[in-house]
């Protein structure tokens, strides 16, 4: 039997008559050996005298990246490094496919900057494009800092790439790992004091978000999202989007998978940018004026109308 592991995986092997046989190889930088171990019936005749070994359908894996927690660890500390460079906030999930023409990317725009006008604090992002580049340009009207956490393709993009548009490159980081990428969405909202003001604010969006969603609501129910103090969670339910989600969550409810108001007590459900905003302020204590809440009210009103 032959195996050859050259840069990549998805080399041929030789097969001959046997029921199991195992392949060593080893990383030619780490010194990592590892064993992959084949099952194969005897006399085997639809592979002939050779059969191709395939571990991705559509592109080879860099096996050492994949395999070495230190590059993981590395571009997680990145993370770390980013967030205490730029400072803590609120933190924006979203849809990558509403763009400036969809009614809710102008509602999260005045919802960011109000927001960080309200707070005072950094916005954090996925640095992606619709209703994550709302929040930034929200934020960036109101004039405060604004750090990202970057993919190399979101959702409904056909090409890569490791550059944000317009943000400094020096507000952003890309990340080549999800779980590096979700610990620093993480990360930027915990509050280690009462002097931090911080948020997660889920917009509406598709399985990214609710993956995102999710396990933040997890994190919080379990007291696992390393934050010594609550951490407020909204969920904007522009034109009733998650309506059937949260009608899902009341089934769960029914069937016992979850406690009677159990996720309600997690995160507050707002359906206006001014719902949002009078709740973090009461949150935070902080003032918000009958005049700043009619102005925003107004504004949403007519960013509803079709």
């Amino acid at each position: 039997m032959g195996f050859a592991l050259l840069g990549s995986l998805g080399s041929y092997v030789s097969v001959r008559d046997s029921h199991h046989w195992n392949v060593r190889f080893q990383s030619f930088t780490l010194k990592e050996r590892f064993v992959v171990g084949f099952n194969l019936a005897k006399n085997f005749r639809a592979y002939k005298k050779f059969g191709r070994v395939s571990l991705c359908k559509s592109e080879f894996v860099d096996f050492e990246e994949r395999t070495s927690p230190n590059e993981v660890r590395k571009e997680i500390e990145q993370c770390y490094e980013l967030i205490h460079r730029l400072g803590r906030g609120v933190v924006y999930l979203g849809s990558s496919r509403m763009g400036p023409g969809h009614p809710h990317y102008s509602q999260t725009l005045e919802l960011a900057r109000e927001i960080a006008n309200l707070l005072d604090c950094t916005t954090w992002t996925g640095a992606g494009p619709g209703l994550m580049d709302a929040a930034i340009k929200g934020a960036q009207e109101a004039g405060k800092a604004v750090g990202g956490f970057k993919i190399g393709k979101e959702a409904g993009e056909w090409t890569t790439s490791k550059f944000h548009p317009y943000l400094p490159s020096e507000t952003y980081l890309t990340c080549r790992f999800f779980s590096a990428r979700k610990h620093g969405l993480v990360d930027a909202a915990v509050r280690s004091s009462s002097s931090d003001k911080t948020a997660v604010v889920a917009l509406p969006g598709g399985v990214g978000t609710l993956d995102e969603m999710f396990e933040i609501l997890a994190l919080i129910q379990l007291e696992r999202i390393g934050s010594e103090l609550p951490v407020p969670f909204i969920v904007m339910n522009y034109d009733s989007f998650y309506a059937k989600l949260l009608d899902f969550l009341d089934d769960c409810e029914d069937w016992g998978t979850v406690s009677k108001g159990e996720v309600s007590s997690l995160w507050k459900i707002c359906n206006t940018n001014s719902d949002a905003l009078v709740y973090m302020a009461e949150f935070y204590d902080l003032p918000y004026s009958d005049e700043q809440k009619h102005v925003t009210k107004s504004r949403s009103a007519r960013k509803q109308v079709p």
